[in-house]
């Protein structure tokens, strides 16, 4: 049984570290092109934004390891599923935004992902009070980013066509 919730808790840090990864294969050069946008006065630094998604990226899989865990189904859970489609859209972003430099794509991107992560907190909550909670500085900064994408895309209309 330990090893069981061992591997799991394993396998939620490989699932949010692998897709933390390809975000990061994404924004090889974004530091450079951020610097190079039209940003609103109340953007932060760029250097700031790769400990914030480190640091959400951990507590996004202890979260859904705690959830995990408690999952006595054998097959996939609804939160789960969910969960799953959000880190998909949150790889997303980043080829959205920095790579393939689609403002309109990434915003309504991040406006799904916004949801999915308020849909996980709500499924996560039912099952552990710790996993939601972990997951709030997430939603928070996601927000923080949607606004920020938006203002970004706006005030930059040609290169984020």
């Amino acid at each position: 049984m330990l090893g069981m919730k061992f591997g799991k808790l394993l396998a939620s840090f490989v699932a949010c570290y692998a897709v933390l990864a390809l975000g990061a294969v994404a924004s090889i050069s974004a530091r450079s092109y951020y610097s190079s946008l039209v940003q609103p006065e109340w953007a932060p630094p760029g250097w700031l934004f790769g400990p914030v998604w480190t640091t959400l990226y951990t507590l996004m899989a202890i979260s859904v390891w705690l959830v995990w865990r408690r999952n006595e189904t054998k097959g996939v859970s609804r939160e789960l599923i969910v969960f799953g489609a959000q880190l998909v859209f949150n790889g997303l972003w980043s080829w959205l935004f920095f790579k393939w430099n689609l403002g309109a794509a990434a915003f309504l991107d991040i406006l799904l992902l916004l949801s999915l992560i308020i849909a996980n907190v709500s499924m996560f909550w039912k099952h552990s009070k710790l996993a939601a909670a972990l997951l709030i500085p997430y939603l928070t900064w996601v927000a923080f980013a949607a606004a920020l994408c938006y203002s970004v895309w706006q005030l930059n209309p040609t290169e984020l066509g």
